[in-house]
């Protein structure tokens, strides 16, 4: 649900709408399917897949993620974001709280990608943010999008690894520093 003060914001607004729009294009079994987008007064809301368990987040500050586990993991965000390069879409905010983990019917593990918010097409420029203002979460993104430049999918590869390595070192990492 976008807050009542927010939907009286335009960029706020048109960043939402353009947030289901994306999210609307994009059909994957690791991509969060979106339903709607609903309106009543001033509300507006994204009827979205209900998707039950943790962030790979969550998961990360459990522990350091065996490989047997991570590997997986990997392969369906890389399988998800490849799919959304395919389609023109680059995330621009990919990072471990919008990678949620849930269980299937089978036992296994399902990675679902989330929060589409800073999403553009590839080749859109669309000016729904200030001029040379970084989009994303700094941890996580690209240099050229810390520094407001341009990006393409490879600003989301860059933050895939970044990804990748903080789920097979964050808790070896932590464990040396408190060992000193």
């Amino acid at each position: 649900v976008l807050p009542e003060a927010f939907a009286r914001d335009s960029e706020r607004m048109a960043r939402f709408e353009r947030e289901a729009k994306v999210l609307a294009s994009l059909n994957h079994p690791n991509i969060a399917a979106i339903y709607g987008l609903e309106e009543s007064g001033p509300i507006r809301a994204l009827v979205m897949e209900l998707v039950e368990g943790p962030t790979l987040a969550e998961r990360i500050r459990g522990g350091t993620i065996p490989v047997d586990e991570a590997l997986p993991i990997s392969r369906q965000v890389a399988d998800a974001v490849e799919y959304a390069h395919d389609k023109n879409v680059i995330h621009r905010d990919l990072k471990p709280s919008n990678i949620l983990l849930t269980d299937t019917a089978d036992g296994n593990m399902q990675v679902k990608i989330i929060d589409f918010g800073s999403a553009k097409r590839g080749g859109d420029e669309q000016k729904l943010t200030t001029a040379g203002a970084g989009i994303g979460s700094p941890l996580y993104m690209s240099p050229e999008q810390v520094r407001g430049e341009s990006v393409d999918s490879r600003s989301d590869i860059y933050s895939f690894g970044c990804i990748a390595y903080e789920m097979m070192t964050v808790a070896q990492i932590r464990e040396f520093e408190s060992s000193m």
